[in-house]
């Protein structure tokens, strides 16, 4: 095992190279460069040319990207344009909310996916099963910001239980439970419109994984030796059904990801997302190269813990070489 997670922790190098030169290539492709947002028109084009210097914005594109490449192998991402501070120093103070939120709907849409998955396949036909594959092909059907915005329509302005945007109140007094009860508050909504969208389609997967292990042999057979019901659903057959989700909650973390760029946008939550939404209006190239580094990182690292547990739910599985 050990050696196999160094395996695909070398792995990475190379992927995160070649994710770093397309993004690169990119994000230049764009007319124009950082300096076409100073619309003043007093400002002199020789102290534009200074300030395209400085940035290294006057160089071959080949050179840009090499010369970022060598600094971010230090651990050196540039500073920001706007800010002057130093690019992981930005994204680390926000890297923080995002996880927050990331971690926090992945595991929801477990609790809650699996459950709805498991009892759809085993009442295959009710009323129960026709309301989840309903409410699982709207949910696919549904824009993430159209839900988002939604919800906040609702809850915020219409009913005016929760705060609309923002992480925390900043005029909130009291001690660390009071603040962490504003924090829960201002994270519903995101929350909520994370982890719904997630919920439509991977209760779809769980519930055809079911399905398919209901009627393998095994499961058959159990249930001739008189065993009870429970114990045939909980014990053979839902870990044989959880292999497939393991597979698709890896490949979600892309979209996850990406959702996080919409959603923390509309709820103005200080995530990486959000972050990352403005880097791209204000041409911020340090900045955005930095994100999509962390971004690209951590799907890698979320592959690779699913890669690890298929080992859990799959005893025949081992990842030690003969």
């Amino acid at each position: 095992m050990r050696k196999y997670i160094l395996r695909r922790l070398f792995q990475l190098v190379p992927l995160l190279i070649g994710v770093s030169l397309l993004s690169f290539f990119v994000m230049h492709l764009a007319p124009g460069d950082p300096t076409a947002l100073f619309t003043d028109p007093n400002i002199d084009p020789v102290e534009l040319a200074r300030i395209r210097a400085n940035w290294g914005l006057d160089k071959p594109i080949m050179i840009q990207y090499f010369y970022w490449l060598g600094n971010a192998l230090r651990g050196n991402f540039g500073t920001s344009y706007m800010t002057g501070q130093p690019v992981i120093s930005e994204i680390l103070e926000r890297l923080p909310n995002t996880l927050l939120l990331m971690i926090t709907s992945y595991v929801l849409t477990l609790i809650i996916t699996i459950p709805l998955g498991v009892i759809s396949a085993v009442r295959k036909g009710s009323w129960f099963d026709n309301l989840v594959t309903f409410l699982s092909f709207a949910g696919m059907a549904t824009p993430s910001f159209w839900l988002g915005l939604m919800l906040m329509l609702l809850f915020s302005v219409q009913l005016g239980w929760l705060p609309a945007v923002g992480m925390y109140d900043p005029l909130v007094e009291g001690g660390w439970v009071v603040r962490l009860i504003d924090v829960i508050r201002h994270m519903i909504l995101p929350l909520a419109t994370m982890t719904l969208l997630s919920l439509a389609g991977i209760t779809r997967y769980q519930r055809a994984a079911m399905l398919e292990v209901l009627n393998q042999d095994f499961v058959r057979t159990a249930r001739a030796k008189g065993l009870p019901e429970r114990v045939v659903i909980f014990k053979h057959a839902l870990r044989n059904a959880l292999i497939p989700i393991v597979t698709i909650l890896g490949l979600s973390l892309p979209s996850l990801f990406g959702g996080a760029f919409i959603i923390e946008t509309i709820f103005a939550w200080p995530g990486m997302g959000r972050l990352g939404v403005l880097a791209i209006f204000q041409r911020n190239y340090p900045l955005i190269m930095g994100i999509v580094v962390f971004s690209a990182v951590l799907i890698m690292l979320g592959n690779l813990f699913a890669d690890l547990g298929y080992a859990l739910v799959d005893p025949r599985i081992r990842y030690e070489k003969k």
